[in-house]
């Protein structure tokens, strides 16, 4: 039986994004590695994070990692996707 369109009546449901929670958990746990960076699709900027800790032995690339980690998952989940998904904002 195949279903078309959304007959689950969520409708009144309240917006959420698909990759916040993910992405802060990834900054937060493997900022170092620059992982969320990557999964955001940042790709250059998971590069230079990834190369910046390196080269200062994962502090500076996890301090990173765990500001934006933490900026992730304080915004709206509206504000997440508007500012990172849509508007592909790499830093901070």
């Amino acid at each position: 039986m195949e279903v078309y369109g959304n007959n689950q009546g969520n409708y009144n449901q309240p917006y959420r994004s698909e990759k916040k929670v993910a992405a802060g958990i990834l900054a937060i746990l493997l900022g170092g590695l620059a992982i969320h960076k990557f999964y955001l699709g940042y790709t250059k900027t998971g590069i230079i994070q990834l190369i910046l800790s390196f080269v200062t032995f994962g502090t500076v690339g996890g301090l990173i990692g765990l500001i934006e980690g933490i900026i992730y998952l304080t915004k709206s989940d509206e504000e997440f996707d508007r500012t990172y998904v849509q508007n592909q904002k790499e830093w901070f």
